[in-house]
């Protein structure tokens, strides 16, 4: 009887435990969890389980651990963790293109330090006597490109025309009427004024104008392409999550610990129906964020194939070395149309002594590595990017399949009970088909995602060159606002005046891009004397001047705006 006896008290403590595992008659189990999870403090969890009739969402025909506390506490801890996994799933992708913004902008930097400094060489072999009061104003107009390119509230036209305007006055006084002394200041400005209707460089500003927008718009609206990129990721990171689903991922996730089934795990078809219902409104991104990759995929095989930037900056020193040899060719009517207007040349006297150049200018240039190329890192962006083209099509499953859900043939949690498989039906993703979810009510779209898909759509229609807002500007992107002014017709080229070569009075002209900068002191060598120092380098006390590479930085952070030009130019490369 003794030995018949201990196999059958085993067995009885076998099915105790089992039945205090599913029944519990302490709620220690819970408590522990509870804390360690940092949801609160375990007095807020009952010594014994109860009846839970305060429970909300909860609600079990059995005896809980929870209270309606806890309940509140379990439905913000299923929202922070949704929230966590969006971010983690994310953070690859997110990181890949803040990455590439940065090597772009770098690459940038690169290539328009590089060309700087080309420039200056080219003239110091060429015009040595004029490169140290030429030197300045290469700098500028160097600056401008960069800045233009990052979105910085300026047009390459007028960049280009301030250059060639301030570079007459040390053109016509070391080439038109050479002398030892320096022109008298207020006798050089007469000759700065004189100097914008006379057209010394005959259309060459007019090549150059074209020539650096032709090749700095899509560049420009790559960055700004890549901006709204993080912006579309930030957004669907943080996403507002409705009432319903809060309710729904609290029962999948957390209700079975008030069962205390702390290790149950929801089963994969009713992980699917709970997050295809509270991610729907992200899977209605999905289509336009194939089309934003495959957008920029096609923009940068133009660009690769058509004009690139470098090659448009590499041809600028010869450009500024033409334009500068025919003012000098014709110096001769220069000097009459001068002297007619200013009077005979005034000059400081400083004793005959010619300044020499400046030791700091550059005196040969080092070729640049390929691997260096704004072309090659572009490729890699793209690349890169290619792997995420189904990211938000496939992201409610991924979270399931990943970290959610249960494995094949285990027991799960169906939402009421740990059962051997879920029988409901299971919804597609997007918004029409939660219209049969039999876990979550889902009404309509989120509003702040519809925002950010009319961005998608707006900027998908200006890389692919089909769409130019009538106020040539990406305002409407910006404020997620539709075509309310409808497009301008695309029938437009350079002989129709859609460039404006500002060549003269009649000359049309667009606006090519403005946007605000985050300082003042980021424009302040549109108002002053321009400095002679490099591109993106600073000043002796360590701040950073306005050609600063923290301009570029400050730069990248805003909006940029647009003009027509840039769908003819997509359509032309």
């Amino acid at each position: 009887m003794m030995a018949l006896g201990l196999p059958w008290l085993a067995l009885s403590l076998a099915a105790l435990t089992q039945l205090s595992a599913c029944n519990p008659h302490t709620c220690a189990v819970v408590r522990r969890e509870f804390v360690q999870r940092h949801m609160g403090e375990g007095r807020s969890v009952p010594d014994a389980p109860r009846t839970g009739s305060d429970l909300q969402v909860c609600v079990s025909r059995n005896l809980t651990c929870c209270t309606r506390k806890m309940e509140e506490r379990y439905q913000f801890t299923a929202r922070r963790d949704i929230q966590n996994l969006l971010q983690t799933s994310s953070s690859s992708l997110k990181v890949h293109i803040t990455h590439s913004v940065a090597r772009l902008q770098e690459a940038v930097e690169s290539v328009v330090r590089h060309a700087q400094n080309q420039t200056v060489v080219l003239l110091l072999s060429t015009y040595r006597d004029l490169v140290e009061r030429a030197a300045p104003h290469v700098s500028e107009l160097f600056t401008d490109v960069g800045l233009y390119v990052l979105g910085a509230e300026l047009g390459l036209e007028e960049a280009v025309q301030r250059f060639f305007h301030a570079l007459f006055p040390p053109v016509f006084e070391r080439l038109v009427e050479p002398g030892l002394d320096p022109l008298d200041p207020a006798y050089g400005e007469c000759v700065r004024s004189v100097g914008r209707g006379l057209a010394p460089y005959g259309n060459y500003p007019v090549m150059l104008s074209k020539q650096l927008t032709r090749a700095s718009l899509p560049n420009r609206v790559l960055l700004q392409a890549l901006h709204l990129g993080v912006e579309v990721i930030n957004t669907t990171d943080h996403l507002q999550l409705s009432r319903e689903c809060r309710k729904a991922l609290l029962r999948m996730s957390y209700c079975p610990h008030c069962q205390a089934l702390i290790s149950s795990k929801p089963c994969m078809g009713y992980c699917l129906n709970v997050l295809r219902g509270c991610l729907a409104s992200l899977a209605e991104v999905d289509s336009h964020w194939r089309e934003f990759v495959r957008s920029l995929e096609a923009l940068s095989t133009r660009m690769s194939s058509g004009t690139d930037l470098e090659r448009a900056l590499a041809a600028v020193p010869d450009v500024v070395r033409d334009a500068i040899a025919r003012a000098h060719k014709i110096a001769p009517w220069l000097s009459t149309q001068v002297r007619g207007a200013c009077g005979h040349p005034s000059r400081l006297q400083s004793g005959g002594v010619q300044r020499g150049v400046r030791d700091s200018l550059p005196l040969r240039v080092s070729a640049r590595p390929a691997e260096e190329t704004l072309s090659s890192r572009r490729q890699e962006f793209v690349g890169g990017l290619r792997l995420y083209r189904a990211f938000y099509g496939g992201l409610a499953d991924q979270l399931c399949v990943n970290e959610l859900a249960s494995g094949d043939g285990l027991a799960c949690w169906n939402g009421a009970d740990v059962v051997k498989s879920y029988t409901q039906r299971v919804v597609g993703s997007g918004i029409k088909a939660q219209a049969e979810n039999p876990e979550v009510r889902v009404k309509e779209a989120d509003p702040v995602i519809n925002q950010v898909i009319d961005k998608l759509k707006h900027i998908n229609q200006l890389l692919q060159g089909r769409s130019i807002p009538k106020l040539g500007t990406l305002d409407l992107i910006e404020t997620g606002s539709g075509d309310t002014e409808g497009p301008y017709s695309g029938d437009c080229d350079d002989e129709d005046g859609c460039w404006g070569s500002g060549s003269g009075p009649g000359g049309r002209r667009i606006a090519i891009g403005t946007t605000k900068l985050t300082s003042e002191k980021n424009i302040n060598h549109r108002n002053h004397p321009p400095h002679s120092k490099g591109f993106g380098q600073t000043n002796s006390s360590g701040s950073s001047g306005s050609s600063g590479s923290s301009v570029f930085t400050n730069v990248l952070s805003v909006p940029l705006v647009l003009t027509a030009t840039f769908t003819l130019l997509l359509l032309s490369l």
